[in-house]
């Protein structure tokens, strides 16, 4: 069984691809960037302010799903600068209140908008 996840309070998808799928008691949610989900127009200059955006719309798809960060199981986080690593994991941690998620976190050469910073999760749904 599979669903296909929307919702109008993260940002709509700018391609081929959907916000996510649930597949059995698993989220797949397609990365996310600081976009708003009202205006498409990206939030916040630094990479705090882009990242809070971000796990605000990653945030929303959860919900949508059904679920919520604390049972996200896999993270991975693309950087357009790794000099911002420090700085995005100290908004990062905020949204996770138990144990943190397995993670890759890596440096890429550009993101969609030229973004700073693009997250996606596997969430497992209760």
């Amino acid at each position: 069984m599979t669903k296909t996840i929307h919702t109008d309070k993260a940002p709509a998808a700018i391609g081929p691809y959907v916000q996510g799928k649930v597949v059995g008691n698993f989220l797949f949610a397609s990365g996310q960037v600081p976009l708003s989900p009202e205006t498409g127009e990206i939030v916040g200059e630094t990479i705090q302010e882009q990242t809070q955006q971000v796990l605000k719309n990653v945030g929303a798809i959860l919900e949508e799903a059904g679920t919520d960060f604390d049972h996200v199981v896999k993270a991975t986080c693309f950087l357009s600068d790794i000099n911002d690593f420090v700085p995005f994991n100290e908004v990062y941690a905020k949204a996770f209140k138990c144990d943190f998620p397995a993670r890759s976190a890596v440096e890429v050469a550009r993101l969609p908008k030229d973004v700073k910073i693009e997250v996606e999760v596997i969430a497992y749904i209760n």
